[in-house]
């Protein structure tokens, strides 16, 4: 009898189902030809159905159907890393609660779902002594280690055609729209989306910007005739002057911002710099929504699929990952508590540059 734990944590996103689907199909499919059976626990809520041992007992038939569903069937939930050795609420230590919760169902590997906390989490368990097996779930596409994470293609395409709608309605009304796209830390949706849409500007993180330059490009292109521009911001975009503050002053200053967020503030400065009527538009969760993409859906079932393998092969401890077109496994160890950044000299940065594109940088 093999016994596997699986958890979902940290933010949602389109592939969730998919992945786990791949693990569960790939293990039935393996073990049946030996005739060994397997036990599936689900643990409830990410990390906190670990904590307090909920779960649920899983067959083949709860994977079936779900590969086109967002979301996951097994809920999820954040449990800060940073947190970790701070007791919960009501006193329960989190890592000794996870460590006998693991060992009272008698797991052979706990497979987890999620970002880069909750991956680190998953380090710090597999440190503790648990064969823990790591997929890279993020729609921020961030995750250090892997060229892709499930669920960033889907995130992209909901961004994307919320821009190619955006378009239509401020041709029509010769209006400025600033759409604010996911991505606090990164830019990855913001630049790919903002290129597939035919954004203007895309602001992102990664390349620090000056107000100066987007009303450049907003001017030029009202003096060759154009009736609208399109300007892409990462939630996380942030200006040149604000990026050589120190953390404390920057995270002080955030605080203190009386508009909902920055697309708000350069919306308004937009407005006031070039008298052209200016619109806010945000897509928010819905770009964590709705059924995985093709490219989702293959990516998600390959990882699972590796991650089971792998497993039924004796390797624990590492993420699922995808570098230069082939899947392979990295040590947990090697990824956690890494973010991967857009690089600004990247060849679809610079390529975006070459169509005219503006990263507010010059």
């Amino acid at each position: 009898m093999i016994r596997i734990g699986l958890l979902t944590s940290g933010g949602d996103c389109q592939a969730l189902n998919a992945t786990m689907r791949g693990i569960i199909k790939t293990l039935l499919h393996e073990t049946r030809k030996v005739g060994e059976r397997v036990e599936i626990i689900g643990f409830e809520d990410g990390y906190q159905g670990l904590i307090y041992d909920r779960f649920r007992k899983m067959d083949s038939h709860d994977f079936a159907g779900i590969l086109t569903r967002g979301g996951t069937i097994l809920g999820t939930s954040r449990t800060p890393f940073k947190l970790l050795d701070v007791p919960e609420a009501d006193g329960v230590d989190k890592v000794v609660a996870m460590k006998e919760t693991y060992h009272a169902h008698k797991l052979d590997c706990l497979f987890v779902l999620g970002g880069n906390g909750s991956l680190k989490t998953a380090n710090r368990l597999s440190q503790e002594g648990l064969s823990v097996i790591g997929l890279p779930k993020t729609i921020d596409n961030d995750t250090w280690g892997t060229d892709m994470t499930f669920g960033f293609t889907s995130a992209v395409e909901v961004a994307t055609e919320c821009i190619d709608n955006i378009h239509t309605t401020a041709s029509s009304h010769g209006r400025v729209f600033v759409v604010e796209i996911m991505g606090h830390k990164v830019g990855w949706i913001p630049l790919y989306a903002g290129v597939a849409g035919g954004a203007d500007v895309i602001l992102i993180p990664e390349i620090p910007y000056e107000m100066k330059n987007v009303i450049k490009t907003i001017e030029r292109r009202m003096e060759t005739g154009s009736r609208f521009t399109i300007v892409a911001v990462a939630e996380g975009a942030i200006s040149k002057e604000d990026s050589k503050l120190p953390k404390k002053e920057y995270k002080k200053k955030l605080a203190a911002r009386k508009s909902p967020s920055i697309v708000y503030d350069i919306a308004k400065e937009i407005e006031k710099q070039t008298g052209r009527e200016t619109r806010v538009a945000i897509p928010g969760h819905t770009q964590r929504g709705g059924a995985p993409d093709a490219q989702d859906r293959i990516f998600a079932t390959q990882c699972g699929v590796e991650a089971a393998l792998g497993f039924l092969s004796g390797k624990v401890g590492y993420m699922v990952a995808l570098v230069n077109g082939k899947m392979t496994h990295v040590p947990l160890d090697k990824i956690a508590g890494k973010l991967k950044y857009v690089d600004p000299k990247s060849d679809l940065v610079r390529e975006a540059r070459a169509l005219g594109i503006n990263f507010g940088d010059r």
